[in-house]
């Protein structure tokens, strides 16, 4: 009987990592048990990371809000509790682009939390 040597398999895995490290540095692009060990780390930190950038995204929003409120006299905490009160259903992420962008309607927000 012939040797079997599942060639055309093998080459696939390799051409499929291979595939991923690409403009990875050195090795890390062309040998395959180096960058397997590369693309895998990638892979994990990029699962990682797709968590984590909602959180990093929800602290700038939070900084964002709280540097305006402060400027316009008024504690974050304060204002999230009385807009919330006031049944305002604005996310944090469209507080802090109201923020940024459009004074007047974020002190239009601002004078309805205070009032």
């Amino acid at each position: 009987m012939a040797r079997v040597t599942h060639s055309p398999s093998s080459r696939k895995r390799t051409k499929k990592i291979l595939k991923r490290a690409k403009g990875f540095r050195g090795g890390r692009s062309k040998l395959h048990r180096t960058a397997a060990e590369t693309v895998n780390r990638a892979l994990a930190y990029s699962y990682r990371d797709r968590k984590a950038k909602k959180r990093t995204f929800r602290n700038l929003w939070v900084a964002r809000i709280n540097a305006a409120c402060r400027d316009k006299g008024i504690s974050y905490s304060n204002f999230m509790n009385k807009l919330k009160k006031g049944g305002v259903i604005l996310d944090r992420k469209i507080l802090a682009d109201l923020a940024v962008r459009d004074e007047n309607a974020f002190g239009a927000l601002v004078d309805l939390a205070k009032g």
